[in-house]
């Protein structure tokens, strides 16, 4: 499976950004996927993630404002990014377990997207 992130750019803070993660095949439904970040000098984090189920969790710091959600038939995952602050700002990476549930840390998923900008201005 490939995985193609898509949708970062520059926003200003406060605005709202939709991430995009498309895969190269059909991804069953089976599959757990997230949303991972990375900022320069720092490690990769969790930022949310979605199981086979739909059942959606997020790191504090973006609870109640990032939305994750896929669509099996189209074989893409989102991630809508609302109320943006400066500190969001980081390379964010989407990711494909080959479990149903997935997890926190990166190395619950096998399968990686490129990355995908995304620049907050204050």
């Amino acid at each position: 499976v490939q995985l193609q992130a898509s949708g970062g750019g520059l926003a200003r803070a406060g605005g709202s950004l939709r991430l995009s993660c498309a895969a190269s095949r059909r991804t069953s439904s089976n599959n757990a996927m997230g949303w991972f970040r990375q900022a320069p000098g720092k490690e990769r984090e969790f930022v949310a993630r979605i199981t086979w189920t739909s059942t959606t969790y997020y790191a504090d710091s973006v609870k109640g404002r990032f939305i994750i959600s896929r669509d099996n038939a189209k074989n893409t995952m989102y991630l809508q990014m609302n109320s943006l602050k400066p500190e969001d700002a980081a390379v964010y990476y989407c990711a494909a377990a080959l479990g149903s549930i997935g997890g926190n840390s990166p190395g619950t998923y096998n399968y990686w997207g490129q990355g995908t900008q995304v620049t907050v201005s204050s």
